[in-house]
């Protein structure tokens, strides 16, 4: 979800502000080169939200199985165009063909689609291939965030999700906090039946996870999502890349263990991006991180 005040078709424009467009003169050095996606799609796994499913968002109805999903992402991905993770809880993981070792500094980036006040940052998660067989089914380690230590933050999150019985409804959901809502049907933007993902064959989706205090607020009619200060994918922080402010870099030396403790990781094979925040916005729907490139730093 991009935060706009005018209408609900916040994500349908991907905002280029770390692409050069102008020819650089002979006095002047060539702007060095967008990396392009470098990781291969294993896992697509979106929560519910009004871009799973949407045409415009590049979906064609051939998506009825993972395998299909996985092959939408990796050409979202590859062609440079966001992949929207869905509500709290919605993931992809990619694959480092040839593992990623952990460097001085930052070692990846994840190119998103934040500016200043409209950040919907994901939780990023990183695992090293163990076992060796090329299958992420190792132990998933966290990259600590500025909002680690926060009370406000939920480690062991849980949701789950409910497929609508019927066409045009909202998605409800209920959490292992005792909480209970809905992913809003946003018809007169994204008319799509459905915004349960199509390929998820059982009739509700439960997701674990990290959970950040939400920051979405309507401020004299105008929908933000505030900034973390740094951590986090498709997020508005200090750790942009200076010359591709879409970038936000990941440094592997972040990782925790599930009870928050640092690990030492000498090289990781997987990454995870999920959606961190559970909140929505009005017409503006269910805050939704969204990612547009994953690829090494060194």
């Amino acid at each position: 979800m991009l935060v706009a005040s005018q209408s609900c078709n916040k994500s349908e424009e991907i905002f280029d502000d770390d692409t050069p467009t102008d020819e650089p003169t002979p006095d002047e050095p060539a702007a060095p080169a967008i990396p392009q996606n470098q990781t291969i799609v294993v896992e697509f796994t979106p929560a519910p939200g009004q871009f799973v499913g949407d045409a415009k968002m590049g979906y064609d109805g051939s998506e009825t199985t993972p395998e299909a999903a996985v092959g939408y992402a990796q050409k979202r991905l590859d062609s440079g165009d966001y992949l929207s993770l869905g509500a709290w809880g919605g993931f992809v993981v990619v694959r480092f063909a040839d593992g990623l070792t952990n460097a001085e500094g930052f070692d990846f980036a994840i190119r998103g689609n934040a500016f200043d006040g409209s950040s919907e940052p994901g939780i990023v998660s990183v695992m090293p291939d163990d076992n060796r067989n090329g299958l992420a089914d190792d132990i998933w380690y966290e990259l600590r965030g500025s909002e680690h230590d926060t009370p406000s933050t939920l480690r062991h999150y849980q949701i789950t999700y409910y497929r609508p019985t019927a066409e045009n409804l909202p998605v409800e959901w209920t959490d292992n906090q005792g909480d209970s809502g809905t992913v809003d049907y946003l018809g007169d933007f994204h008319p799509q039946p459905f915004y349960y993902p199509t390929w998820i064959a059982a009739a509700s989706l439960t997701l674990s996870g990290t959970r950040l205090a939400p920051r979405t607020e309507n401020i004299d009619g105008v929908w933000t999502n505030g900034n973390c200060a740094w951590g986090y994918a498709d997020n508005f922080g200090s750790d942009r890349h200076p010359d591709r402010p879409a970038d936000n870099q990941f440094d592997i030396a972040h990782a925790i263990d599930n009870d928050g403790n640092a690990v030492e990781l000498s090289k990781i094979d997987f990454v995870r991006v999920q959606t961190g925040i559970c909140a929505k916005g009005g017409i503006i729907g269910e805050v939704s991180t969204e990612i547009r490139a994953i690829f090494a730093l060194h």
